[in-house]
């Protein structure tokens, strides 16, 4: 009888759950959802951005995007302006609190990858992304 159990997708998709329930459990002391860091991060990069476009910067569909805007902006984190040149659009910015979060965001992220490599030489973690990143691209 033949098993998924072993085989790289397995653990790939293990490694998955594990790293996103750790990030959930972190980001849920600072009063964030898995995925709102990301788009905190794309807003501090590019803001003043439409919805549409940070859907695509976070690769995402839109309707992910819309509701998790929608629990942001009741949290304060992010606001809406309207677009000055296309009145039906309307910009996603960050607030002054959303600001701040970032940077907890990035001690999280920074803690998580510390703990998920583990006692990996830096030769082993240059070895592991170059990996990753070619599944990815096979994957793409």
């Amino acid at each position: 009888m033949q098993t998924l159990q072993g085989t790289i997708g397995f653990e790939l998709v293990g490694v998955c759950r594990a790293h996103r329930n750790r990030a959930a459990e972190a980001l849920a002391r600072i009063g964030l959802h898995p995925g709102q860091e990301m788009i905190l991060l794309q807003l501090r990069e590019k803001g003043g951005t439409t919805q549409g476009e940070l859907a695509a910067r976070c690769g995402v569909e839109a309707p992910t995007i819309s509701k998790a805007l929608a629990r942001m902006a009741s949290s304060g984190l992010v606001e809406r302006h309207d677009d000055e040149l296309d009145a039906r659009a309307s910009r996603i910015h960050l607030t002054a609190k959303g600001r701040a979060l970032c940077a907890e965001v990035l001690k999280i992220w920074s803690n998580l990858e510390r703990r998920s490599l583990g006692d990996m030489s830096a030769a082993e973690r240059e070895t592991l992304r170059s990996l990753l990143l070619r599944v990815k691209e096979n994957l793409a």
